[in-house]
């Protein structure tokens, strides 16, 4: 069993990682449209294009993850290696200079394309760290639970801290004022990679006399048709949850008129998330996981389908189903990855190869796919509905804006639990699978 110091360590890689992702999930495109002056429409195509562009390099960076032997592991190195380069890059993804138009567009297809590379060569190999901690089944449920506890508390600092630290970096200038906070930020996420990698170590690893092309690692990575369910859920989950995240901060600015209670909005459901993440691991001890995935999945559907009927009065009501639907979404998260590390115990047993890091990368590539989707969809969305920076905005975009927050989230949660229904990694499947490995092993 591991010790709980060992599980906080790696969750603090989660901490520095969502630093940044959620920054990018929340604030990036109302930074693109607010403060650069980009057209919601044009933010959109970019955040397609260059998560695209990003997914595409994930199982290679997976692949590369699984070759990598150094004193230190498979995984670890990259924790070392990337942490500055990672912080620096998200500094000047969120930097603004004196360009033209033209100019302005091309340094955000660059910083973003930068930030997007470096961040999956620094999470696909700590995703993949996390499946080699333990062989213990039971174990990686809690390992995940910690990760995503601690990687909601990188988005509680996000969702709390960003918007008073621009205030106050910027005094008014807000271009200053994100710089500055990334930087603020950024300093913090390079300490956390850093304790997370002296604080873990690496215990599982491939068995010694494997040799296998990247070729034939793609042939064994597709036989395994329990990673490749993964994958599709993995698409539908972040197209919603994205879209539905990054629409957050208009829906609250400029539908129900409160752009005062951005920050509490966001904090709110931050700790919804971090409260559901935690209970995850008691519920997978007394409820199948399957079944407990599919029945949250279901849960945060109606949760979004019921926001479209709060009327622009009800805050109190449009913040409580905020706080619910991360709680629900959040208490399935760990599941999903500790379900990854079981379809690298089935593969390893179905063809006899282990491939962590390429398992890792490739549900990652479709899970960035749905980011991409996501992101593309409410930049999309803003401009179809008529979307115009910082004015009061029409009664076909408001409806716009509600729509595109509630009800197209719940159809990605709707799909996630109809395509479970295929997953047969149950506990008991899982524990036979297990005893085998450790058989073969002997």
């Amino acid at each position: 069993m591991l010790k709980i110091k060992e599980k906080i360590a790696y969750g603090l890689g989660d901490t520095a990682s969502n630093i940044i992702f959620q920054t990018v999930m929340m604030f990036l495109l109302i930074y693109y449209t607010d403060v650069v002056g980009l057209s919601p429409a044009l933010v959109g195509t970019l955040f397609l294009v260059v998560r695209i562009f990003d997914a595409i390099t994930d199982p290679l960076m997976g692949a590369m993850a699984d070759r990598t032997k150094t004193k230190w592991g498979q995984f670890r190195p990259y924790l070392l290696w990337l942490a500055i380069p990672f912080g620096l890059i998200s500094v000047l993804a969120f930097s603004t200079f004196d360009l033209s138009e033209n100019g302005k567009i091309i340094y955000a297809f660059a910083t973003y394309s930068l930030l997007m590379i470096v961040y999956t060569a620094i999470n696909i190999p700590y995703s993949a760290l996390g499946g080699v901690l333990t062989a213990d089944p039971k174990e990686r449920v809690s390992v995940q639970s910690y990760r995503f506890v601690f990687g909601m508390l990188g988005g509680l600092i996000v969702a709390a801290g960003t918007m008073p630290l621009v205030e106050w970096f910027g005094a008014g200038d807000k271009a200053l004022g994100y710089q500055y906070t990334m930087i603020a930020m950024s300093s913090l996420g390079v300490i956390l990679f850093l304790l997370c990698f002296a604080g873990t170590k690496e215990r599982v690893s491939p068995p010694e006399d494997q040799a296998s092309t990247f070729k034939e690692n793609f042939s064994h990575l597709w036989q395994n048709d329990q990673w490749r369910i993964l994958c599709v859920a993995g698409l539908f989950l972040l197209s919603g949850q994205v879209l539905r995240g990054t629409l957050a901060v208009y829906y609250v600015k400029y539908y129900l008129g409160q752009p005062d209670q951005i920050t509490l909005f966001m904090t709110l459901g931050m700790i919804g998330s971090i409260l559901g993440a935690g209970l995850s691991q008691t519920l997978a001890k007394k409820v199948c996981k399957i079944k407990a995935y599919i029945a949250l999945q279901s849960i945060a559907a109606f949760i979004c389908i019921l926001s479209y009927f709060v009327g622009k009065e009800q805050i109190f009501m449009a913040f409580t189903l905020f706080f619910f639907w991360n709680f629900f979404l959040q208490m399935a998260t760990p599941l999903l990855w500790a379900k990854m590390a079981d379809t690298i115990d089935y593969g390893h047993w179905k063809t006899g190869i282990r491939i962590t890091g390429m398992i890792y990368s490739a549900v990652v590539f479709f899970i960035k796919l749905g980011v991409a989707v996501g992101g593309a969809l409410a930049g999309w969305s803003l401009a179809y509905y008529g979307y115009q920076a910082d004015v009061e905005q029409t009664e076909l975009t408001q409806q716009g804006i509600l729509l595109s927050f509630t009800v197209f989230p719940a159809l990605g949660s709707i799909l996630v639990a109809w395509v479970m229904r295929w997953y047969t990694l149950d506990d008991k499947k899982v524990d036979e699978i297990h005893q085998a490995l450790q058989k073969q092993a002997l």
